[in-house]
Parts: structure tokens; sequence; C-alpha cells
């Protein structure tokens, strides 16, 4: 996915940026890029592969040839960023974090109407953030080229922008991905998380709306347009994204998963010896399941946390596999002839629990029990990409369906099958259940999820799960005909 954090500050920005970014670096792992300007207008940059190395040791040798009071920074999961763009409204420095669903055509577009070219990625396609600036630079004023922007985006796009020594901060246009403003004495900060502001000494003033934009510069914020009415947070964000210290709308990732978890043990009568988290999303999850039940929270799998990053990341199957398997290391005392159930924060392909059921029965364990914090995923994301899937057949429940059905289901099955406690429903559960080689499995409802999270379900999206989404976004998504 990415994120990014951006600093305007009456002194030197350079180590608040740096630190800024790097704790955002769990969302993701290709890109790491740092854009700052100085007092008269040059822009100093610096991008690396992040792919085998963490962003922090990446830029030491960086820091000390960058210099100035205003900086962008991002982790990015595309090609390099940030981009500096030299336009009609001037130089300026630029990082997105989102989906582009509609970027070929708005790529296309602008060739022809505006004469203008891109540059190519590695897989050929178009880099997203210069055909942001592309939509920004047919405006007279990046206030009117932000708004523009996110107007065409069909999907989405949160966009930080320098220029002049300011930085245009701008949400999303339904709020998918966050954006929260920081203060302290001299400085004002924008991140996507929230756990960036504390350990800089910044002080939370507030989350901006969906598609709000405003201008921070060293005398102040500005509102540059009004947020909308309609929000569509990714629930995912509560899920497995959000780091736990970070809160989203209000409502903290930590306690959200103690919630969720909760609310799985509450409708679970199942005997067990222990519950056990899958490293590290699903930890809170089973602490709250535990919380809520007779069971005690044991670690029979931990995680070698020195030099594995998160296991959906890279893009080769195998790779993923690979880092699946050498990131958990068996604990053969709390395996052997025990009652095992385990919590996770989802399961897309399915193929990362069946590997590590398959090597806890060969330790000896009695029972092996699945909880997903999550509904089954039956749709891939239209707009931030999480799940990496190419094809709906990525997904281990929409694998399923079109099995059970024969072929693709229609509207009327597919609803059944995404609706907990249907036939279909437990059909498709018990399914999975077989495939991945488990005793028992059971996923977390809709409600129950919305329920632990605390917003309105019209709040938050749940595309994934359902395939709703309120907006009419994907109605007329290129990728969704």
């Amino acid at each position: 996915m990415g994120g990014f954090f951006g600093v305007v500050s009456r002194d030197n920005c350079v180590a608040d940026l740096f630190y800024g970014t790097d704790y955002h670096s769990h969302l993701g792992t290709k890109r790491g890029g740092l854009a700052v300007m100085n007092q008269r207008g040059a822009i100093g940059r610096c991008i690396h592969d992040i792919t085998n190395t963490q962003f922090r040791s990446k830029f030491d040798n960086d820091l000390v040839k960058l210099d100035g009071n205003c900086g962008i920074g991002v982790i990015s999961d595309l090609e390099d960023q940030p981009l500096v763009i030299a336009s009609g409204l001037g130089m300026y420095s630029i990082v997105t974090v989102g989906k582009i669903n509609n970027i070929n055509e708005l790529a296309r577009e602008a060739i022809k109407d505006h004469h203008a070219h891109y540059s190519e990625l590695s897989t050929g396609d178009y880099n997203p953030t210069e055909v942001v600036a592309s939509l920004i630079n047919t405006k007279s004023s990046f206030e009117e080229g932000l708004a523009y922007a996110q107007e065409r985006i069909n999907g989405s796009c949160s966009i930080l922008l320098m220029t002049g020594g300011a930085i245009y901060a701008a949400r999303d246009k339904f709020g998918r991905t966050p954006i929260v403003l920081g203060h302290k004495h001299n400085a004002y900060a924008v991140a996507m998380e929230s756990t960036a502001l504390p350990n800089l000494d910044y002080d939370m003033v507030r989350e901006l709306g969906p598609g709000e934009i405003i201008l921070l510069t060293e005398d102040g914020v500005f509102q540059k347009k009004k947020p909308g009415n309609k929000m569509q947070i990714c629930s995912f964000f509560w899920v497995y994204f959000g780091y736990p210290s970070s809160t989203y709308e209000g409502k903290n990732t930590e306690t959200v998963r103690y919630r969720n978890g909760a609310l799985l043990a509450e409708e679970d009568d199942t005997e067990i010896d222990s519950v056990c988290g899958i490293p590290d999303s699903g930890v809170a999850h089973a602490i709250g399941y535990s919380n809520a039940s007779d069971a005690p929270y044991m670690r029979a799998l931990v995680k070698y946390t020195p030099t594995w990053p998160r296991s959906f990341m890279p893009s080769n199957q195998a790779m993923r596999s690979l880092v699946a398997k050498m990131k958990l290391i068996p604990v053969d005392e709390q395996i052997a002839g025990k009652k095992l159930l385990f919590c996770d924060d989802s399961i897309v392909r399915g193929t990362q629990f069946k590997d590590i059921a398959r090597r806890l029965y060969e330790r000896g364990a009695k029972e092996v029990h699945m909880r997903s914090a999550s509904p089954p995923l039956a749709f891939p994301c239209m707009f931030l990409n999480f799940s990496r899937s190419k094809s709906t057949l990525d997904l281990a429940a929409r694998r399923v369906i079109n099995t059970l059905e024969g072929g693709e289901p229609d509207d009327v099955a597919l609803k059944e099958y995404t609706t907990a406690g249907t036939e279909r429903y437990n059909r498709m559960v018990d399914e999975i259940r077989k495939n991945l080689g488990l005793t028992t499995l059971k996923y977390q409802s809709i409600e129950n999820l919305i329920k632990a999270i605390g917003l309105p379900k019209e709040q938050v999206c749940t595309y994934c799960f359902d395939g709703e989404d309120p907006t009419g976004c994907c109605e007329n998504c290129p990728c969704h005909k």
C-alpha cells in the first residue's frame, strides 16, 4: 500500500522527516524516499530500494546532504517517489498513496489533450504519481489542481505536494486512507499513521476529512477545500494494516483488535488448550479472544523479527511462501498433544496457514483450529490493493465458491456466500477448512467487525467482504467490468 509523512518547520526538519517517514515502514516494502526544500527553493531528494533492507539503514549517508525547513517522505510499494516536477505552476515535489483504476484512461487523455509524456515503470505501467501530477498541472493553481485530480481518479489517492516552503495535504475523496495533522513548537506535520507523532513531540491536532485539502506553512495551517460528506475508510487498517498505537477516526487499532477477538470468543464454544496469534497483527486479536474466554494465551509460534518482513508483500508466490515459513518458528513444548486455536487477521490465498497446519500436526498437535479476524475475502480490493491479487481466483474463498458453483456464481449466489450463516456460506467455510487441513474454521462476521471498530457501517469500506460500495465508484470502474 504505502504511507507518507510531511513536515514544515521554522527549524531544520530533516531529523523529523526521517523518523516520521520511518514510522510508516510497515505499510510498504519496495521504495523509500525523502525530499527536502531549503530556503532558496532548491529541492534535495534521495530514493532507495528497501525490498531487502530496512528504510532506516538506507538513508544514513544521505541525511547529512539534506538541509531545509520543509520536507515530504514516503514508503511505497510502487516505483520511485517523491517526484520533482517542473511545471507552469512552479517547481514542486509530490508523493501519493492509493490505487488509480482508470490510470490508463487518464494518461492517454493527458497525452492527447495536453501533450503530456510519461516515464515508464519497471513493470511497463504508468507511474501513478506522475499521472496525478499531470492532472494537477492542467489547472491554474495547486488547490484547483489537487481538487481536480481527486475528482477524476477512480479508486483512491492521498497526496502530499511540497512547493514554496509549504506542503499541501489532500486526503483521498472518500477517506479510504487516513491523514492526521500534528503540531509542536515551530512545526507542523502530516502523517498517515498517528504513531509517527508522539515520539517526535507532536500533539495530534485532528484528522483530515474525506477529500479535504489543507496547506501547511511556517505560520499555520489553512484549509483549502472542505471535506466531503461520504467516508469509506478501509476496515483493514484495524484488521491488519494499522500499527497498534495508531488511531483512525478516533478508534485505536490495538483496542479494536482486542474487541474483535473478544467477539470471536463470545460466539465460540470450542474446547481448546491455548490461543495463539499469528504474528504480528493476529496477536492482538488472539489476546482479545483469550481475555474473553477461559483459554490461556500461549505462543506456539514465534516470529523471528530481526529480518523477515510481512509475508504478503513479495509479489512472487514462491517467495511469499518461503518468507511465511522462515519467519515463524514453532515452540514444540506448546504444540505436542495440544488442542490449539490460532487467530489471524485474515485468510487471503490460504497458502500460508495450510503449510502452518501441516507443520503443527507434524510436531504432534492434537487439534488445530483457526479463527479469522475478518470475514471471508470474496472480492479483490479496488481501492488500496492490499491483497496483491492479480485475479479474483487468487482469493481462497472465491476459488471455493467457483468450485462449489461449477463456475462463476451469479449475484444471488454470491450474496448468499458472503452472508454469514446461510447454507452456501457454511458450505464454503467447511470447504476452506478441509483445504487448509483444520479441525475447525470460523470467520468474523461483517456485523461484529463493524461493532469492534465502533463506526457506522456506512463510513467503513467492506468491499472486499461483501462487494458493496456505497460511493458508486466501482460501478464505473474499468477493472470491475
